[in-house]
């Protein structure tokens, strides 16, 4: 079985997050067979609440539709590094691994900041890969910050 992306639909998740006025961030979570079990961009402000982050949607989707509270051998596919709170998720969810677009030098929590995934404390540590179709959300993010300080 040869290597897909799914970056492209985490993408188009992004772009209707944004075009919801909610920050053009979105996530894919994919099974080992490369179904997509959950699809869906960020939503703090259309549900008034704070973890209403694209990947922690996605995780309480799956976690649903399986019945458990952990995807082992699923893939999470996000457009911004992970933040702290969403990279402990992912480590409670026991998420194989997680491929992101963008960076977040000022809030990630995976390659910056916390490091969730370095600390003795993390239960789980996934796999990562960084910098898929980073150009593309990093556009997306500059585009729609701008938009907001015009």
């Amino acid at each position: 079985m040869g290597f897909t992306s799914y970056m492209d639909i985490a993408l188009d998740e992004a772009r209707a997050a944004a075009a919801r006025g909610e920050v053009p961030v979105g996530a894919v979570l994919v099974s080992p067979s490369g179904e997509v079990i959950a699809r869906d961009g960020n939503r703090t402000r259309a549900l008034s609440d704070p973890t209403g982050h694209a990947e922690i949607l996605v995780l309480r989707a799956a976690c649903a539709a399986a019945g458990s509270e952990r995807l082992p051998d699923h893939d999470l596919w996000v457009t911004l590094e992970p933040c702290a709170m969403c990279a402990a998720a992912i480590a409670a969810a026991r998420i194989r691994r997680v491929y992101y677009a963008a960076a977040d030098p000022k809030s990630g929590g995976v390659a910056h900041g916390a490091k969730v995934f370095s600390h003795p404390q993390s239960h789980h540590a996934p796999e990562i890969y960084d910098g898929i179709s980073a150009r593309e959300a990093e556009a997306l993010l500059k585009t729609f910050f701008a938009t907001r300080r015009a």
